[in-house]
């Protein structure tokens, strides 16, 4: 089981040989994530919620609507788990018992700040929109004072987090090597298809945006 030490920037774990202890290849692996999954417990009861994100520098930037209950319990001052994997290929054996997948993960432990000026706001919420289509902010109409107004931004600390990484060839026995039965490794891209635009658009508007932009989970 990983252990949890705030102020810490790597935790124990048991497959060390995974792990990542370099925190700019740890920023790298959450800035190619769309969405992090926020583990909370309420009540008593524990909840998972996905979530869009972004990050600026050691922590997370997060949006939500005034009165949502992740934004709640962010804002409270309990501590909350932010984890992000990037699947990267399914890893095929001969034995179906050492089949597994190549991944890289990141598991965020801190506590949430409510942002609460405008430009702080901005700054929050570019980069939540960058980390969903780099550009596209400087595109599109901008949060208005209004919208600003009923949108809870919140940036939660980086205060201790681990990262693992798996990448191998299948690993069989050498009793099974023989076995008649493909192995290796299915790589897996997360990738946009062709874009369809609004129907109330013209079709004058070309998207600016490639759809090789949208090949997240690749290894390089």
């Amino acid at each position: 089981m990983t252990e949890h030490h705030p102020g810490s920037i790597n935790l124990k774990m048991h497959a060390s040989d995974r792990e990542v202890k370099e925190i700019q290849s740890i920023f790298a692996i959450l800035d190619k994530a769309l969405v992090c999954h926020v583990g909370i417990v309420e009540g008593g009861i524990p909840y998972v919620i996905p979530h869009n994100f972004g990050r600026l520098g050691d922590e997370l930037v997060m949006h939500g609507a005034l009165g949502g209950r992740l934004m709640n319990h962010i804002t409270s001052g309990e501590v909350i788990c932010v984890e992000v994997t990037l699947l990267d290929s399914l890893v095929l054996a001969r034995s179906l018992f050492m089949h597994s997948v190549n991944y890289r993960s990141v598991m965020v432990f801190g506590k949430g700040r409510l942002i609460d000026t405008d430009s702080e706001k901005i700054q929050a919420l570019k980069a939540i929109s960058d980390q969903l289509i780099p550009g596209r902010w400087e595109e599109c109409r901008q949060p208005n004072q209004k919208e600003l107004n009923a949108t809870k931004v919140i940036a939660i600390k980086i205060e201790s987090v681990t990262a693992k990484v798996n990448d191998g060839m299948p690993d069989d026995k050498k009793d099974d090597l023989d076995f008649p039965v493909w192995a290796g490794i299915l790589p897996l891209n997360t990738v946009g298809s062709e874009p369809i635009r609004a129907e109330d658009q013209e079709s004058s508007f070309i998207p600016s945006f490639e759809i090789r932009d949208f090949k997240r989970n690749g290894i390089g």
